[in-house]
């Protein structure tokens, strides 16, 4: 049986006449550069994650963007980030002429190293940015602790829905960015993203900067870019954000249902599931797992036409663009480590015992062939 590592045509299906509804009536409209849809939409996703204001943007990675360029990040400032994490986290601080400053990440949950958080911050620290990867939130209140005045950036790109000791993530920090990529538990029909903040002045600074920098038409005190979220990704996101809750309840009762099927096959040896942090809402954007013979067996997987990722290969500080910065491998063993371990299986919510069967069926095949 083939299992997809993800099928989108499973979360379609069921809302597809509402799609086709919404899309239509804003084809009408003609009204595709925000307007009322937008504002709608942000409406809805700032109450949805208990947030004062929402702001859409184009996408995940202009988030990260905007949120820097709204703290005047440049040259000469450095920016705190993991260094287990998508590259958009670390591209948009070089693309500000910033310094990227890599850390290693906690073995458990693979959010930033707290200690090593503490220790590299400087008079050159112009924000941080933690990271909520895979769904599950970092340590917020220690982050905020050693963070003192630095303001605080949270890349929630894989954690709509997350929560931290109650709160919403996004919430917590001095500004959140979110993507709605495809593949995200709320995905648009296209790239899309969200900046959250508590902070009605730098709302409105934010919505200046994604239309240019303009305050007036044609009057722009800054210089922004062109970072709006489409009309029609809005319109989108608005028919399924009711939705997403129980997606991730979904998410979550696989990664259950893999922990059990792991122990009772006797894999817990070979394949360590993920943690999930007591306080913290994990919402399994990825069902991460450590795998003894991570490669040979996600090859095995393969064959077999059951998906499986890895995230990542190759830790920020490793990449070649990054060799400037002067680090070496084994810098960050931890992160180093887990790019040689990690491995990602299947978790969306429309998956069927059958298919979970299946996977662990094949991980346990393959163990027992040595």
């Amino acid at each position: 049986m083939a299992v997809p590592l993800l099928d989108l045509t499973r979360q379609y299906e069921p809302l597809k006449k509402a799609f086709h509804k919404e899309i239509d009536r804003l084809c009408t409209s003609q009204r595709f550069i925000l307007g009322p849809e937008v504002e709608a939409f942000e409406k809805e996703a700032a109450e949805a994650l208990g947030v004062d204001h929402a702001i859409g943007v184009s996408s995940g990675t202009d988030a990260l963007l905007i949120a820097l360029m709204a703290l005047d990040v440049g040259p000469g400032d450095q920016v705190i980030i993991p260094t287990f994490t998508f590259f958009a986290t670390a591209g948009v601080v070089t693309r500000l002429g910033a310094t990227p400053v890599f850390i290693d990440v906690d073995p458990v949950d693979y959010c930033l190293d707290l200690e090593q958080l503490r220790d590299r911050i400087t008079a050159k620290t112009k924000a941080i940015i933690p990271v909520h990867l895979f769904g599950q939130a970092a340590d917020m209140d220690a982050v905020m602790d050693a963070a003192g005045s630095v303001p605080v950036i949270e890349d929630c790109a894989q954690a709509w829905g997350a929560t931290y000791n109650d709160r919403m993530v996004g919430g917590v920090g001095r500004m959140g960015a979110f993507s709605f990529f495809p593949s995200k538990n709320l995905g648009g029909f296209g790239d899309g993203g969200l900046v959250t903040t508590g902070d009605a002045e730098l709302a409105a600074f934010l919505k200046e900067m994604r239309m240019h920098g303009q305050s007036g038409q044609y009057l722009h005190p800054h210089i922004g870019g062109n970072f709006r979220l489409h009309a029609l990704q809005a319109a989108v996101l608005r028919v399924k954000l009711p939705h997403v809750q129980a997606w991730v309840d979904g998410r979550r009762a696989n990664a259950q249902s893999y922990a059990k099927r792991f122990a009772d096959a006797e894999l817990l040896e070979m394949v360590q599931p993920p943690v999930m942090v007591d306080g913290r809402g994990h919402t399994f954007n990825q069902y991460v797992v450590r795998a003894s013979r991570r490669d040979e067996l996600r090859q095995y997987l393969v064959d077999r036409s059951i998906g499986a990722a890895v995230y990542y290969p190759l830790p920020l500080h490793l990449q070649p663009c990054f060799n400037s910065l002067g680090y070496k491998k084994g810098d960050l063993p931890v992160a180093e480590q887990a790019s040689h371990e990690v491995l990602a299986l299947p978790v969306f919510p429309e998956l069927t015992d059958a298919e979970l069967d299946e996977v662990v069926d094949a991980i346990a095949s393959f163990y027992q062939k040595g």
